[in-house]
């Protein structure tokens, strides 16, 4: 199985940007498709942005399109969320996940990994 490791994570104004990477190991990331989530605290967690297992795919929440991109480093098995023109309701930790599926998933249960979450905090 594939453990994943969040960075990247920290505090930065409105309208700044943070890239987070997800590092795996045990497995390559190229067998799974994968998925950023976020959380805030008494909230579900909600999918941010997802790539299929090919790579030729991608998809994102409506919150997060035209700012964010995801991209995929299969020499460095990491997997990347380019976070651009950031606000204030972006703060929350992010999680990367995978599944072993050609299928991107948009819920939590669609994922069988999780990595540990960085945080990420915009003020305004």
């Amino acid at each position: 199985q594939v453990q994943l490791v969040e960075s990247g994570g920290g505090l930065v104004q409105a309208g700044g940007s943070l890239r987070l990477s997800c590092a795996a190991s045990g497995r390559t990331l190229s067998t799974y498709s994968m998925g950023w989530f976020r959380q805030t605290p008494g909230k579900e967690r909600e999918f941010v942005a997802g790539m299929s297992r090919s790579g030729g795919r991608l998809s994102y929440a409506d919150s997060a399109k035209g700012r964010f991109t995801l991209s995929r480093d299969n020499a460095k098995n990491a997997l990347y969320l380019q976070m651009n023109s950031l606000k204030p309701e972006d703060t929350a930790v992010y999680y990367c996940a995978a599944r072993p599926s050609i299928w991107i998933g948009m819920t939590r249960s669609d994922y069988d990994y999780w990595g540990q979450g960085t945080q990420v905090t915009v003020s305004s």
